[in-house]
């Protein structure tokens, strides 16, 4: 469950009352959540596999998914309570998350469960999340094609996303946190890991790409569609779009491109799991811009 809090600016000033009307909006989110609908909006079918809790807020979860058309067949209600987050935004885009996933981070999900969907799927999306690290490896058993995003890092040697590094064929990151140029972190990705495609998202520069089969490491411009509402899910809209489109074209040069157009008109939307195009929205985007 993700809330959303507007704000006139950061740093955020004490005051005892605030009236911020129609600027608190609370909804079902989370990465899996994002990349699931993101997909299922441009034509794909997901299998999403997840955990929630067993209180009122997991039932708003499994009404939710239904209203996207994406079957709750594998999210289990495992946990005591359902992860929560609140994330605090300016005008500009900004914003400051508080995530808090309850006993989340304990749990494993069950490989019986994910088993045949894995089998199945042309892609094994897997976020970097602990409960879904057992299925790293059955899905490298299955010979699957992984793809994950670390989201921001300071070091290639965190001992957390180690498995998730190493297993990946298609790595994304985000800028915020990087000890180093993009361009010298992508290097030693590629020198460092197995993954065949790395991306960087840099926010309003743009991403930086790079393809091992061309040694190929290079920067894509930043796009505008519509004013920028919370830069929240952005990372998530563009990791979705890259492997919507690459999947379809096996151009990873292309899916960059119209992936950063899919997460720029995302961001003109409070939450993190609203304002997908579709994928023929999206191609008329393409054509506008390009």
């Amino acid at each position: 469950m993700e809330t959303t809090l507007a704000i006139e600016g950061f740093p955020l000033q004490y005051s005892p009352d605030n009236y911020p009307f129609f600027g608190i909006q609370t909804t079902v989110s989370g990465v899996g959540l994002n990349i699931s609908n993101a997909l299922t909006k441009l034509g794909n079918l997901v299998d999403f596999a997840s955990l929630i809790g067993k209180d009122g807020n997991g039932w708003l979860v499994r009404r939710r998914l239904a209203e996207e058309g994406i079957s709750d067949d594998l999210i289990l209600s495992t946990l005591l309570e359902t992860a929560q987050s609140v994330i605090i935004y300016e005008k500009g885009g900004r914003r400051q998350i508080h995530t808090d996933l309850k006993d989340i981070q304990e749990q494993a999900y069950p490989i019986d469960s994910a088993q045949a969907a894995l089998k199945k799927c042309d892609l094994a999306i897997i976020c970097n999340i602990n409960f879904s690290r057992p299925l790293l490896s059955l899905a490298k058993d299955l010979g699957k094609p992984i793809a994950t995003d670390v989201h921001a890092q300071s070091s290639l040697d965190d001992a957390y996303n180690k498995d998730f590094f190493d297993a990946a064929d298609i790595l994304f990151m985000s800028d915020e946190k990087l000890p180093e140029t993009p361009e010298r972190m992508a290097k030693d990705v590629m020198d460092r890991f197995s993954a065949e495609i790395f991306v960087i998202g840099l926010g309003q520069k743009g991403a930086l790409l790079a393809v091992r089969e061309d040694n190929f490491i290079g920067r894509f411009e930043a796009v505008r569609t519509r004013e920028v509402v919370n830069s929240i899910g952005a990372g998530d809209a563009l990791f979705s779009a890259f492997l919507d489109r690459f999947m379809k074209t096996s151009d990873p040069y292309a899916a960059i491109r119209e992936a950063m157009i899919f997460a720029s008109y995302k961001i003109g939307e409070k939450g993190a799991a609203d304002g997908f195009l579709t994928s023929e929205e999206l191609d008329k985007w393409v054509k506008k811009v390009y």
